[in-house]
């Protein structure tokens, strides 16, 4: 299997109405929502979404790269030095868990 690829891109919204006008009238991204707290966009250049969240934005963006095999890859994470934030659960489409990096970055992995 070759390297994970970034295959999505989410971000925090406090007010996901006002985000979607924000970025269909800045630069034409067209939106699919997921229930009231969730809503993808796509004719951005790469996939993405908008997570609703009423905490204070620190770290606004989730880099979220796409493996096969969620439960071998998150065994390679722990085994490099990574902390498992949130274990994997399921979503629309998939499953998935998140993990933080060495320096505290947090990132997830995704698969069908």
């Amino acid at each position: 299997m070759k390297a994970a690829p970034i295959d999505y891109i989410e971000f925090k919204s406090t007010d996901l109405k006002k985000t979607k006008v924000f970025y269909n009238e800045l630069f034409g991204w067209t939106f699919t929502d997921y229930g009231p707290t969730y809503t993808s966009f796509s004719e951005s250049g790469v996939a993405g979404g908008f997570e609703l969240t009423n905490r204070p934005i620190v770290n606004g963006v989730l880099i979220v790269l796409y493996y096969e095999n969620l439960v071998e890859i998150r065994e390679k994470v722990k085994s490099a030095g990574g902390t498992i934030t949130k274990e994997i659960f399921e979503f629309p489409g998939g499953k998935r868990f998140h993990f933080t990096d060495p320096s505290g970055n947090e990132l997830a992995i995704w698969s069908e």
